[in-house]
């Protein structure tokens, strides 16, 4: 009887766990697997014994036992199969156990031994240098994503056979290799839109620049064809450019949902995720039988936009409301939970009635006031409660709309003073590890940071009283005021800055409560 130990690994959130393949031979004829393995892991069985006679190779003629720990931990999906392939071969004298034990083994096969690629290569390669592993072999399109983690191999394989090769010394390939900050500092962000292309709308650009320079959320709120979506679209082209840390983090998300193309390593855009409004609570935060990112945590660090916000269904928009608070979303199995960060800027825009006209400067609305009513109350107070900014949106006039000659101010010099204003505020939360820019600000810090003088302390006052706002829109509004000032390059909040951040509460305005 023979023992042999080969090592894959298994993704849970956006960590990697360790998953140690045991395969001993002996005690009869068969095949045996156990430590809690899927349906897919199971079928491995078809997948590994076609390949390795395709190739040449003799499958023992003795009964294969295997066991993938840790045992209470359930193994999922088709990557363990170049894991169980090379112990297989290992233990039957046709691989080099000890080289085999060197490597993190991942890859799916097809039946004529070629490989296909995995899902969350980044977390496998960082947890692989954690634990010590010289390596990793896995396919050929994920080693640009896993070349990321350097001082460790990372060996492209394109086939069983060469894997089999290169373990036993047969074969030389080269250890892939990436200069993660040279990468990070070649890649160039393309953006097709940009706010140039936006006749008029300027008080509404104003108030997308002061989003983007706090990190605000915001819901634009218009007639059909006013320009919301287009607006929005074009969000991405003033945000700061992303940080390393920032890229990583976002790959390494990507990268478990699999949504980073072939040869693909680094995420250096910002996300803008626009699911459609049918999609189901699952989808939006994350989850599943198999736990899986949702278009929030795919949102990270980026933007996600919710078109035609009210088609949705109220209880898939409810479940962003903890996200929205903590930026982060937890899944909860019966025998584990997976934490996706999820610190996104939500743009949300709808129509203001079911006709679309409802305080239209031309058109007639043919909604009665409660069917406005019950339009908006499909989006929960709690919800609007959660967005900092709530703009109008009117229609642009013809003259306007026409002209040649006018051209609205472009992505790149609005993007200047965003990139300004957020550094008086990475200034300001130096000391704060999770606080980044003024939306992020924890409630405590709140009347100490956005300290109001008598003026602006008397006109906050008379807007909550009249508006009937609550606890929490008092704090959006201080933050707001703050970025706001942070644009003007203000030390301190001037009640000018407190009366623009007012009107950015629409639908608290009495002209919406019908």
């Amino acid at each position: 009887m023979m023992l042999v130990k080969t090592y894959g690994s298994a993704v849970f959130g956006v960590s990697a766990c360790t998953i140690t393949v045991e395969v001993n031979l002996g005690g009869g004829f068969g095949y045996a697997m156990v430590g809690l393995p899927d349906n897919a892991v199971k079928e491995s069985k078809e997948r590994v014994f076609t390949s390795i006679r395709h190739i040449g190779r003799e499958i023992p003629r003795q009964k294969i036992t295997i066991n993938m720990a840790p045992a209470d931990l359930r193994k999922e999906g088709s990557a363990y199969d170049l894991t169980l392939a090379i112990g297989i071969l290992a233990c039957s004298g046709q691989v080099d156990p000890d080289r085999a034990s060197q490597y993190i083994l991942m890859g799916e096969l097809s039946l004529d031994g070629t490989l296909q690629p995995v899902k969350g290569a980044l977390p496998i390669a960082i947890q692989a240098r954690k634990e010590g592993f010289r390596g990793l072999l896995l396919p050929e399109a994920n080693a640009n994503e896993a070349a990321i983690v350097n001082q460790m191999e990372v060996i492209p394989i394109r086939t069983l056979s060469e894997a089999i090769d290169f373990l036993n010394g047969k074969l030389v390939i080269e250890s892939r290799q990436q200069d993660t900050r040279a990468l990070f500092a070649s890649a160039h962000e393309q953006y097709e839109d940009d706010f140039s292309d936006v006749r008029g709308q300027y008080a509404i650009k104003r108030a997308l620049e002061v989003a983007a320079a706090g990190g605000h959320n915001v819901i634009l709120i218009g007639p059909p064809g006013a320009g919301k979506t287009m607006l929005a679209k074009r969000l991405p082209t003033i945000l700061p450019p992303m940080t390393l840390n920032e890229a990583l983090e976002t790959t390494k998300i990507h990268s478990v949902a699999g949504k980073l193309g072939k040869h693909a390593s680094l995420v250096s855009t910002r996300p803008f995720r626009a699911p459609h409004h049918t999609t189901s609570d699952v989808a939006l935060v994350g989850g599943g039988g198999i736990p899986q990112p949702g278009e929030i945590s795919l949102a990270h660090n980026g933007i996600l936009f919710l078109d035609e916000l009210p088609e949705f269904k109220r209880t898939v928009l409810e479940v962003m409301r903890q996200p929205l608070e903590d930026r982060c979303v937890t899944v909860s199995r019966a025998r584990f939970s997976v934490v996706y960060p999820a610190n996104f800027m939500l743009v949300a825009s709808m129509n203001p009635c079911p006709c679309g006209f409802y305080n239209h400067p031309s058109k007639e609305c043919l909604c009665n006031p409660q069917l406005v009513q019950r339009y908006l109350a499909k989006i929960s107070g709690p919800l609007l409660d959660r967005i900092d900014l709530h703009v109008e949106v009117t229609p642009v006039e013809y003259n306007e709309l026409a002209s040649r000659s006018a051209t609205g101010e472009n992505s790149g010099d609005i993007r200047k003073r965003v990139i300004l204003a957020r550094e008086r505020q990475i200034q300001r939360y130096a000391d704060m590890p999770d606080t980044h820019h003024n939306a992020m600000m924890p409630s405590r810090l709140v009347r100490r940071i956005c300290e109001l003088d008598a003026a602006s302390e008397s006109l906050l006052k008379t807007a909550m009283t009249r508006l009937d706002l609550s606890a929490r829109a008092y704090d959006r509004i201080l933050k707001v005021s703050r970025t706001i000032a942070d644009l003007d390059d203000s030390d301190t909040i001037r009640p000018e800055h407190v009366a623009e951040a007012i009107q950015y509460r629409s639908l608290d305005k009495e002209s919406w409560a019908g």
